[in-house]
């Protein structure tokens, strides 16, 4: 004999669609039974046996967390979280106790109803703990109800017909069957292996962080390849362990390789970029460098850019090509001294000697300015109404800032000048006025 054809998906659905519809049909019928009454009312009365708890012990508890100082941040986000569910706690615990009591008492039918209807506040009172673990809001609501429906699913006995039924809401594609079931159990499996793979990778990152021996740069890269690697296998794994055909994938992966190459040229260029800074070391966290007019210190190094945090709070995102390809300044690259210029000039009728000796002194005498490579002073011009200097001094502390050195020194200057009696000039110009004949060999100052 052949067997029989196979049913259509959607008459598969339909008929797990009424058997749901009868047993929820013949449970609510069941709701007007005289024991299931008084389950009810008992359940109505637990409620507000609860309500009235939580009235006068909320208060209290909320008064006794204000008092606490000092505590732990987790330990005060528990008790929050705790105080915001007194009731549903009360209900649970005084549920149990009910049902346990009556299990005692009466018969096991009597106290049916209560123990599902407690089963269900407590499978929804521990996920709303747990999912709180979660930090990304959106993916925290997900799971949480998720987790929900299927904990309600368990304790009413109905994850049979609900897998039935999304496992019959299928489409094939070629050779492949895609499902509702089988999407669902993709995205539970992927969302727990990544959120394992996360904690790993937080857990061990900070352990890199805190290893001393590792230098900066190689610390973020070996935190970047850790996170690449943790996330790709849990990727992988989850799709193998959902029955997915990876040789299709290799075949995808190739035509997007080819996208990728085209269209994300610039992203690609700079996650090279990237890599090629961290394995050189040319910069690192906490670097002092300048990128044209921008001028800071290295605040983190990202897969595709890094933040370079100024002297006035602006953090500016530089793509990692531009650190490449361009002319970068790096202060603190090899050594942390760094040499300063300053230019200024004096009057033709003071000694250059003195002026030399005293702004050499000068500097010497700002905090910041290094005194075991001492300053120098030299003429470098003769202008039109001054005699022109450079003065060069040596500071070690770069990330400290240089506009505000360089205005200490030059106050420290000025200050010295003015009791030495050191004059600054200012330009003069000689002005002749050609309109009489004979005042033309008279020149006139101003």
């Amino acid at each position: 004999m052949s067997d029989p054809p196979p049913i259509p998906p959607v008459e598969q659905a339909q008929e797990i669609a009424l058997s749901l519809w009868g047993q929820g049909s013949g449970f609510a019928l069941g709701l007007l039974r005289t024991w299931n009454l008084y389950q009810m009312m008992i359940i109505v009365g637990l409620f507000l046996a609860a309500h009235l708890l939580r009235m006068v012990m909320g208060p209290r508890l909320h008064g006794w967390m204000r008092r606490r100082e000092g505590w732990p941040k987790w330990r005060i986000r528990l008790l929050v979280m705790v105080h915001r569910r007194l009731r549903v706690i009360f209900f649970v615990t005084l549920g149990w106790i009910t049902y346990a009591v009556m299990q005692e008492a009466t018969w096991p039918s009597r106290s049916y109803l209560i123990g599902i209807v407690v089963s269900l506040a407590t499978a929804w009172l521990v996920i709303a703990f747990v999912t709180r673990l979660i930090a990304n809001g959106f993916a925290r609501h997900v799971v949480r109800y998720a987790s929900w429906i299927w904990a309600t699913l368990i304790i009413l006995g109905l994850t049979e017909e609900a897998r039935r039924l999304m496992d019959s809401l299928s489409v094939t594609l070629g050779e492949t069957r895609i499902s509702v079931w089988i999407i669902v159990q993709a995205v539970a499996i992927l969302w727990g292996l990544l959120f394992i793979a996360r904690l790993i990778s937080s857990t061990t990152a900070s352990r890199i962080r805190r290893n001393e021996q590792i230098s900066p740069s190689m610390q973020v890269l070996a935190v970047k390849l850790l996170q690449v690697s943790l996330f790709g296998a849990a990727f992988f794994v989850g799709l193998r362990m959902v029955g997915f055909d990876l040789t299709g994938l290799a075949v995808l992966s190739g035509a997007i390789g080819v996208g990728i190459g085209f269209g994300l040229q610039k992203v690609v260029s700079n996650l090279v970029s990237g890599v090629i800074i961290l394995l050189d070391k040319s910069i690192k966290p906490g670097d002092v460098i300048s990128l044209g007019e921008t001028f800071g210190w290295i605040n983190a190094l990202g897969a595709r850019y890094v933040s370079v945090v100024t002297r006035d709070g602006k953090e500016y995102l530089i793509p990692n090509e531009d650190l490449i390809t361009g002319q970068v300044v790096n202060w603190s690259h090899s050594d942390e001294f760094v040499r300063l210029d300053i230019h200024f000039a004096t009057a033709y009728g003071d000694d250059p000697h003195k002026v030399r000796k005293i702004a050499i002194d000068a500097t010497a005498s700002v905090p910041r300015v290094l005194a075991m490579k001492e300053p120098v002073c030299h003429i470098v011009g003769f202008g039109e109404s001054s005699v022109n200097y450079i003065l060069r001094f040596w500071i070690r502390d770069p990330v400290e800032g240089l506009t505000n050195i360089r205005g200490n020194v030059y106050l420290a200057l000025w200050s010295a000048f003015h009791e030495n009696g050191i004059s600054i000039p200012y330009p003069q110009r000689e002005l002749r006025l050609l309109a009489d004949p004979d005042d033309l060999a008279k020149p006139t100052h101003f």
